[in-house]
């Protein structure tokens, strides 16, 4: 974390000395972008905190952890299918539930399903692309989560 900070004050620094107006406008873009963002951030974390309040570390443990199985699987692909989570939500999202004993394959399913897979936003693509080509990617996605989730498995 030092090293990244580190490197952005040091790009910040190079660029200020490049264009300085162009600098402060996209720090100026970049804060806004960021304020803009905070209020969904802050109520998923809020929503995230509470669902593993709620959950024991023993039942998320048995549901997705290491000896889950199979059934770890469906489930992340299940909840990560179904779920509606921005990609800046996911990867910390992703931290606190391996803290909490998720397995890391089965949190690849969650994670590659919740980005590439979309259940509820499947009537929205098919106005677009219609329903054959929305069915055939989402398909091929889940496939593509599954082969991330046993690929990570012979890692981890």
């Amino acid at each position: 974390m030092k090293l990244l900070i580190v490197v952005s004050l040091v790009a910040i620094s190079i660029s200020v000395i490049a264009n300085r107006q162009k600098t402060l406008d996209g720090l100026k873009r970049g804060l806004m972008m960021f304020l803009k963002l905070l209020p969904t951030l802050i109520n998923v974390l809020i929503l995230v905190s509470i669902f593993l309040y709620l959950v024991p570390n023993d039942k998320l443990v048995l549901w997705m952890g290491e000896s889950s199985g199979v059934e770890g699987y469906i489930i992340a692909g299940i909840t990560g299918s179904l779920s509606l989570i921005p990609g800046f939500i996911a990867f910390p999202l992703a931290s606190v539930l391996i803290k909490s004993g998720v397995s890391y394959p089965v949190l690849a399913m969650f994670i590659t399903t919740l980005l590439m897979v979309g259940i509820f936003t499947l009537p929205i693509e098919k106005q677009y692309f219609g329903w054959r080509v929305s069915l055939l990617r989402n398909g091929l996605s889940l496939v593509g989560a599954v082969i991330c989730a046993l690929i990570i498995g012979l890692f981890y």
